[in-house]
C-alpha cells in the first residue's frame, strides 16, 4: 500500500495501540491533521487550548494507564510550547511520544518561518529524539520511539517530521504491535535502551542485599515511583510484611503502598510525616526501591525543626545511622545522591521476586509500637499551623476522598495543595496520584486531569489546585467542556502563592515579595461560568459539604465542576 508520510504516521500509531492524540494544529502539521480527519473513526484527537497542555494531557494519560501518551504540535512556537510538558515527563519517568512538524527539509537551518531546532532543544529532556529525513524510515522510527519510551526506565521521546516528509509517498508495510526482530532501526532502539538500562544483577547482588537485611534490627523501606512503573506493588507489600518494616513513600510513590496499611508511614522528606522522618533517622537499614533520593527527600526534617539549611541541603544527615540498599533500573541513579552499602540494578519486580526468596519467613525487629505513636502526631502538627476558624485543607481532601471512593484518580498542580493531598488523601491504588514531582510544574493539573479522564472514563477524577496554578491553566476548562469530561476541580483560594509565602514567612522575615494575589482576580465562579462550568464557593465545612454534594451530582451528567474553597492565607503545610 502506498501512503503519504502523514498517513503512515497515523497507521503506525494505531499499530502501536494508540487510541488518542492530544494536540493543536498549525501549518507544518496540516497534512497530519488531514489524515486524522480521515481516520477519526479509528483514532481520536483531543484539541487542547495550548500545546503545553497537550504534553501534560499525554502525561496524565500515561501516568494513569502505564501506556505511552501521544501529543502533537506544529513547528516553531508549537514545538517549543511542548518543552515544559516534555521536561515534566522526563524528570518523573513518564512515557510520552511527542510529535512535532517542521519546515521542509530544504528550508532547515535557514531561519525559515516557524523553524526551530526542536531536536537540539529537547535533547537533554528526552530519552531519544529523531528528525525524519526519509519517508521510508518513518514507520520504523515510530515503532522505535515506542520501544524507547516504554522500555527500561520509561520517559519521553520526540519525533520531528518535516512537512515535505508528511506529504511524500512510499510503500507502507504493516507490522505487528511492538518491534520487528529483523528491523535495523529497532535493533538500534533496543541497544539504546540496553546501553543504560539493562538488568545486570546476579545471585551475588541478591545475596549481599539479603545478608544486610538479615543483620538489621530496624529495617525500613523507602518506595518511589519505580514501584508503580514496574508493577511491583505486591512484591513491596510482601517484603514489608516479611520484615515488619515501615514503608515511607516519595511523592511519586504515592499509591505504591496502601495508605491504610499498618506499616505505611506516608510521605517522606521535607514535607513528610513525622512518622516517616523519625523512622528513617532511627532505622539501621534503609531499602530504597525505585526512588532517586531527591533533595526534597534527603533534606528531611522533623516537625518544628525546619531551618533554611534543612531546605537548601544537608543530605549527609539523612538516614545517618542506616546502611543503604538501593534497587533501581537505572544505574545512573546509584550513588548519585546517597552513597550505598549495596545496590541492585534491574527491573524492580524481578529483583524483589528474587530477593524475597532469600529472606526467612520470620524476622524479629525492634520497631514494636513506636511508629504507631509517631503516626498520630501528624494532624496535631498541622492544626498548630493554621487558624481554627477557617475551613481546613485536610478536611476538604479527606471528605472528597470519601465522596469519590477508592477508585478515584487524584491530580494536583504544584504548591501547598499538592503536599496537603500527599499527606492526607488515603491512596490505595497505583496510578491514582498524578502530580509533577521533579519539575514542580505549576499549570500541570488541568491538562493531566483531562488526559486521565479520557484514559479512564469510568473512574472519578479530581484535581486539587491552587489559585495561582489555576490562573496558569484555566483555559483548559474549555477542553473539559468541549469533550464532556466530568472532572471535579477543587481550588484552594488563599489569595497568595501559598508555598512561597510560607517560605517567605519562615526564612525572609515575612517579606511577601510578589506572592500575594489579592484584588488581582479572577473571580473563579465568574471565570468558570464563562466556560460554562458549574461552580460553587465554600467558606466553611458546611458549605463545602453542600458544594461537594451538588458537584458530585452534576458530575454524573458529564459536566466538569469547580469548587472554590476559601482558606486561611497563613495556613501552612506541616513540616
Amino acid at each position: 500500500m502506498k501512503y503519504t508520510g502523514a498517513r503512515i504516521l497515523i497507521e503506525s500509531l494505531i499499530e502501536n495501540g494508540v487510541d488518542t492524540i492530544f494536540g493543536y494544529p498549525g501549518s507544518s502539521v496540516l497534512n497530519i491533521y488531514d489524515e486524522l480527519y480521515k481516520c477519526k473513526n479509528r483514532i481520536r484527537h483531543i484539541l487542547v487550548s495550548h500545546e503545553q497542555y497537550a504534553a501534560h494531557a499525554a502525561d496524565g494519560y500515561a501516568r494513569s494507564t502505564g501506556r505511552a501518551g501521544v501529543c502533537l504540535a506544529t513547528s516553531g512556537p508549537g514545538a517549543t510550547n511542548l518543552v515544559t510538558g516534555i521536561a515534566t515527563a522526563f524528570v518523573d519517568s513518564v512515557p510520552i511520544v511527542a510529535i512535532t512538524g517542521n519546515v521542509g527539509i530544504p528550508l532547515l537551518g535557514k531561519d525559515s518561518f516557524q523553524e526551530v531546532d526542536i531536536t537540539g532543544i529537547t535533547m537533554p529532556i528526552v530519552k531519544h529524539n529523531w528528525i525524519v529525513e526519509d519517508v521510508h524510515d518513518l514507520a520504523e522510527i515510530v515503532r522505535e520511539a515506542f520501544i524507547v519510551a516504554l522500555s527500561g526506565r520509561p520517559g519521553p521521546v520526540l519525533i520531528d517530521i518535516p512537512k515535505d516528509i508528511s506529504s511524500a509517498v512510499c510503500e507502507f508495510i504493516p507490522g505487528n504491535i511492538g518491534f520487528h526482530v529483523n528491523s535495523v532501526l529497532n535493533e538500534r532502539a533496543l541497544r539504546l535502551v540496553n546501553r543504560t538500562e539493562r538488568e545486570t544483577f546476579n545471585d551475588d547482588d541478591i545475596e549481599k542485599a539479603a545478608l544486610l537485611i538479615k543483620q538489621s534490627s530496624r529495617p525500613m523501606i523507602y518506595a518511589g515511583g519505580g514501584v508503580i512503573r514496574s508493577g511491583a506493588r505486591e512484591q513491596v507489600i510482601k517484603l514489608a510484611e516479611l520484615l515488619k518494616a515501615p514503608v515511607a513513600l516519595s511523592l511519586m510513590g504515592m499509591g505504591a503502598f496502601p495508605f491504610d496499611h499498618v506499616l505505611c508511614t506516608g510521605l517522606i522528606g521535607m514535607h513528610g510525616t513525622i512518622a516517616s522522618n523519625k523512622a528513617v533517622q532511627k532505622s539501621d537499614l534503609l531499602i530504597a526501591l525505585g526512588a532517586r533520593f531527591s533533595d526534597r527527600v534527603t533534606n528531611s526534617v522533623t516537625a518544628g525543626s525546619v531551618t533554611a539549611s534543612s531546605v537548601t541541603g544537608n543530605s549527609e544527615r539523612f538516614a545517618k545511622n542506616a546502611k543503604i540498599i538501593h534497587i533501581d533500573i537505572d544505574p545512573a541513579e546509584i550513588n548519585k545522591n546517597i552513597k550505598t552499602d549495596a545496590f541492585i540494578v534491574g527491573d524492580l519486580k524481578s529483583v524483589l521476586t528474587a530477593l524475597i526468596k532469600k529472606i526467612p519467613e520470620k524476622i524479629c525487629t525492634d520497631w514494636n509500637s513506636e511508629i504507631s505513636g509517631w503516626k498520630t502526631e501528624a494532624i496535631k502538627t498541622f492544626h498548630r499551623k493554621t487558624t481554627a476558624r477557617a475551613v481546613q485543607p485536610y478536611f476538604v481532601i479527606q471528605e472528597t476522598a470519601k465522596a469519590l471512593g477508592e477508585n478515584a484518580i487524584v491530580v494536583t498542580d504544584v504548591g501547598q495543595h499538592q503536599i496537603w493531598t500527599a499527606q492526607f488523601y488515603p491512596f490505595k491504588n497505583p496510578n491514582s496520584f498524578l502530580s509533577s514531582g521533579g519539575m514542580g510544574t505549576m499549570g500541570f493539573g488541568l491538562g493531566a486531569a483531562a488526559g486521565a479522564k479520557i484514559a479512564n472514563p469510568k473512574a472519578p477524577v479530581v484535581l486539587f489546585t491552587g489559585d495561582g496554578c489555576l490562573r496558569m491553566n484555566c483555559g483548559e476548562m474549555a477542553t473539559l467542556v468541549k469533550y464532556s469530561l466530568p472532572v471535579l476541580i477543587i481550588v484552594f483560594n488563599n489569595g497568595t502563592l501559598g508555598m512561597l509565602r510560607q517560605w517567605q514567612n519562615l526564612f525572609y522575615k515575612a517579606n511577601y515579595s510578589e506572592t500575594d494575589l489579592d484584588n488581582r482576580g479572577p473571580d473563579f465562579l465568574n471565570l468558570a461560568a464563562a466556560y460554562d462550568v458549574p461552580a460553587f464557593r465554600a467558606v466553611d465545612e458546611a458549605s463545602f459539604l453542600e458544594a461537594l454534594k451538588k458537584g458530585k451530582s452534576l458530575l454524573t451528567s458529564g459536566k466538569p465542576v469547580l469548587i472554590e474553597v476559601v482558606i486561611d492565607k497563613n495556613a501552612m503545610v506541616a513540616y
